[in-house]
């Protein structure tokens, strides 16, 4: 029998070889925890386990003696394209460093979902060299989907990593391919979509608003989460243009048109931006703002990923300061900071918003209007001209609130 923890990796490979989960596998004779200890390699079995573990898998005690292969690529790719869960991509990972020789098109399918479990736990640096790797596999293959996919994916990762200007390029290039090689309405619109994003964060307001519209105009009479996502973007560029009553209309739209059961993240996301733009108003809507939360975190119960979770306890932090509750805004804003964040640029920069309006209340006044100085400072900077004019809003009317509170305390 092997050693560990080459006995570990070998079980683990037998299991997923036949779709087993490790409870599946476990059964009532031993318990998950002790049967991934096994796999890792921390515990050495036993032969009463090994016996167990040979009958359950349908194998012979020798197929414990050969280590594991890893297995095919196409194997791996099978395995993690229908399980429910991580795991048969954190193998399909392994077994992707392993092979050499595969075809272009099994790679590409490998990279593809690898790509999309790094997004999920936000992994920005590994998700953004996956799709690099993507990148230049879809060159291989000279196909114009192929390559327009991992471009706009790729420019997506890149904004919200606040690498606008890269992200510009690698955005234009993937809607003109989709524009020059007349792909579907669905990769065009993708392609669209990635475009308005980033044209929106760098400042581009007049480019991103004629691409929305064009945008809206081609999915008109869809109903699908291509056209809800349309409809947000419309929303995006309407609010950074100071439009928020139009921009809420087109939220509440995409909210009304989608149906939960065709894409219950997206259902959740879009009311994570709604209670968002509500809170940004002025005056904000604060009523409607907790009504979309309190969606929002029940369908986050059910299929929120790290990424979401925390997009939630953001926008919760700001609505308890919005409604005078202090001490419970700043709860949560510590609490997101016991874990690495994984929010994009332009969120964490509304949460080093919050925390400098938080010092404010605490009576650290000269270090709050410091950080917000510095925060608008940094946003203009980044050509983030509209989150720039927020910062330096919120400053004059901090700064108003602590002279005004100055002069009471003199009076």
């Amino acid at each position: 029998m092997l050693e560990q923890p080459t006995f570990g990796r070998r079980l683990k490979e037998l299991r997923l070889e036949r779709g087993l989960s490790q409870a599946a596998l476990a059964g009532s004779e031993i318990s998950t925890g002790y049967l991934s200890r096994l796999e890792s390699g921390a515990r050495q079995p036993t032969e009463r386990v090994v016996t167990y573990l040979a009958q359950v898998l349908g194998v012979d005690r020798s197929a414990f003696d050969r280590p594991p292969s890893g297995g095919s690529l196409a194997q791996a790719l099978s395995i993690a394209s229908s399980a429910d869960d991580d795991e048969g991509i954190e193998n399909l990972i392994v077994v992707l460093g392993q092979v050499r020789e595969e075809t272009p098109f099994l790679r590409w399918q490998a990279l593809w979902l690898i790509s999309q479990y790094w997004q999920r736990r936000g992994e920005r640096a590994k998700e953004q060299a996956c799709l690099e790797e993507l990148g230049r596999v879809a060159d291989e293959l000279a196909l114009p989907e192929l390559q327009c996919r991992a471009g706009f994916q790729l420019a997506r990762s890149l904004r919200a990593t606040g690498e606008v200007t890269r992200a510009l390029g690698i955005a234009v290039n993937a809607y003109q391919l989709a524009k020059s090689a007349g792909l579907s309405v669905t990769d065009t619109g993708s392609a669209l979509l990635t475009l308005v994003s980033v044209e929106a964060e760098a400042g581009r307001l007049p480019d991103a608003r004629a691409h929305v519209d064009e945008l809206v105009e081609l999915v008109e009479g869809r109903s699908d989460p291509l056209a809800a996502q349309a409809l947000w973007s419309a929303a995006t560029v309407r609010s950074r243009q100071g439009d928020h009553e139009v921009a809420r209309s087109y939220l509440e739209r995409a909210m009304k048109e989608l149906d939960s059961g065709a894409d219950l993240t997206l259902w959740a996301r879009l009311r994570l931006a709604a209670a968002s733009l509500n809170l940004q108003s002025t005056p904000p809507h604060i009523d409607r703002a907790r009504e979309c939360l309190q969606e929002a975190a029940s369908a986050l119960a059910l299929v929120g990923t790290p990424v979401m979770r925390q997009e939630l306890l953001t926008l919760q932090a700001q609505l308890a300061f919005e409604e005078g509750r202090y001490a419970d805004a700043r709860a949560l804003h510590d609490q997101l900071h016991q874990d690495v964040l994984l929010l994009t640029y332009r969120d964490q920069v509304r949460l080093h918003i919050l925390d400098s309006r938080l010092m404010l209340t605490e009576g650290r006044e000269e270090e709050g209007i410091r950080r917000l100085k510095e925060l608008g400072e940094q946003a203009g900077q980044q050509s983030n001209i509209d989150l720039a004019a927020e910062i330096w809003r919120i400053l004059a009317e901090s700064l108003e609130d602590v002279s005004q509170s100055r002069h009471g305390a003199k009076s």
